[in-house]
């Protein structure tokens, strides 16, 4: 069983991926694409702050001792079935999952469309998912 302080790391962790992702947002897609070492910046913290967001989840699911994913997706849907997450942020976070898929696995090119559109607008979708933990599971039990 995983107790509150590994929960608040795991959330730690992720809004630090999240400060470091917010120097990238004054980058236009261009030069973000066309720009070697920046591309592989952005794409490095998008990979790590969505993973730390999967960490943060099956952190939750052992802490409340729910059953085990098969799929790292699976994780939130387990806590949309606990109520934890509604069902729209759960698909959301469930499509992130694909895309850090398509970043770790090198699956063929990656669209620069979808990572622009996830640095500029989707970054809100982690943090909205990090309020309601800390707000259902950090604040109920401290």
């Amino acid at each position: 069983m995983t107790n509150l302080s590994v929960i608040e790391n795991r959330i730690s962790t992720v809004k630090k991926y999240l400060k470091i992702l917010e120097r990238y947002k004054k980058f236009s897609r261009k030069k973000i694409e066309e720009d070697i070492d920046l591309r592989g910046a952005v794409e490095r913290y998008l990979y790590l702050a969505v993973q730390a967001t999967i960490d943060l989840a099956g952190a939750v699911i052992s802490f409340k001792n729910l059953r085990k994913p098969i799929t790292m997706s699976e994780n939130y849907l387990i806590l949309e079935e606990e109520k934890i997450i509604d069902k729209k942020l759960c698909q959301i976070m469930a499509r992130m999952v694909g895309f850090r898929n398509i970043i770790a696995h090198d699956y063929g090119e990656i669209d620069y469309d979808i990572v622009y559109d996830i640095l500029q607008n989707r970054l809100k979708d982690i943090e909205q998912f990090l309020r309601i933990i800390e707000k259902k599971i950090v604040k109920n039990l401290s």
